[in-house]
């Protein structure tokens, strides 16, 4: 009950502050102004958290509710996997991480035959190279590409 609070109080501080945050326009239509549809988003975010906490107080309470709300903290697992990739891509480079986090991520869901693992190696190497050539992407390139040599290090900074 106590974090519904603590959440309700984090979008009553964001709706208070939504006059000081986004322009309003004098004129215009009202779905162009620009502080339009964050203050709905944010509008919308509080009623609804309303009508979850009224529900949850007036709901009985559920054999097995913790087991489901557990299976769904699991999932933050995967959050910290992307924001350590994220973390680790200018320190290390896209195309290493990449091939490093792809095996890695396949071996975590459960697919552990080399096949399968070669496969995803093979499948963020592809990913790798249609974002950086071919939508050309600008990524920055890890930290470690300054130790390489200088044509490698040039060749993977605009490749890779």
């Amino acid at each position: 009950m106590r974090d519904v609070a603590v959440r309700f109080q984090y979008r009553d501080l964001l709706l208070s502050q939504i006059d000081e945050q986004v322009k309003w326009l004098s004129r215009g239509k009202i779905f162009a102004q620009p502080g339009f549809w964050p203050a709905v988003s944010l509008v919308g975010m509080t009623f609804f958290a309303l009508l979850h906490l009224i529900g949850s107080a007036l709901s009985p309470r559920i054999h097995g509710r913790m087991a489901e709300v557990a299976l769904w903290l699991r999932s933050l697992e995967y959050a910290a996997w992307f924001l350590l990739y994220v973390w680790l891509v200018p320190i290390v480079g896209y195309l290493p991480m990449t091939l490093i986090f792809m095996p890695l991520l396949s071996f975590r869901i459960g697919y552990r035959s080399k096949k399968m693992l070669l496969l995803s190696a093979f499948i963020g190497f592809l990913i790798v190279l249609v974002f950086k050539s071919f939508l050309e992407v600008k990524i920055p390139g890890g930290q470690l590409y300054e130790y390489l040599p200088d044509a490698m290090r040039s060749f993977m900074l605009l490749n890779f």
